[in-house]
């Protein structure tokens, strides 16, 4: 068991929640679940997303999830943003901006294009700031978009 956790607090549903997440993630699972609820559900859930690990806490109405704290995704290519970002709201989530939204349970994500993050940080300042313009515009991240803003062969942005 890992020294540092991150515990999402939840009003039921905490197994639920990281089955889904586990499902989504690649190398991840759940771990154990221990007590229950007067709803019978478990009380914690611990689970790892790609190694990292969480507990799901089924702590009920007291506290809310809120943008205070987010579970950021790094994804290699559109197919897979495109993947977690329908996934994650499906059912009730929420679409924010920049590549933010919220799950059907509440939790904030970040959905990051490591193609978004290689433009932020590229070399071509003027290139940087054109795709942060663009980004500005977006709820889930196009790459495309990005890197032809970054590029200077879109007007995305600027």
């Amino acid at each position: 068991m890992a020294r540092i956790s991150t515990c999402l607090w939840f009003d039921g549903k905490g197994a639920e929640a990281a089955g889904l997440y586990t499902s989504l993630i690649p190398n991840s699972k759940i771990l154990t679940n221990f007590g229950q609820t007067e709803s019978g559900e478990p009380l914690v859930v611990d689970f790892e997303l790609d190694g990292v690990p969480y507990q799901a806490l089924n702590g009920g109405p007291l506290f809310k999830p809120s943008e205070f704290a987010s579970i950021v995704a790094h994804t290699d290519n559109q197919a897979e943003t495109d993947r977690l970002w329908n996934a994650l709201t499906a059912d009730g989530g929420a679409e924010s901006q920049c590549g933010w939204l919220k799950d059907k349970y509440g939790v904030s994500w970040q959905i990051v294009p490591r193609a978004l993050l290689k433009s932020l940080a590229g070399p071509d300042k003027a290139g940087a700031g054109r795709a942060m313009q663009a980004m500005m515009q977006m709820r889930k991240i196009d790459i495309a978009a990005i890197e032809a803003a970054y590029s200077g062969t879109s007007d995305s942005g600027g």
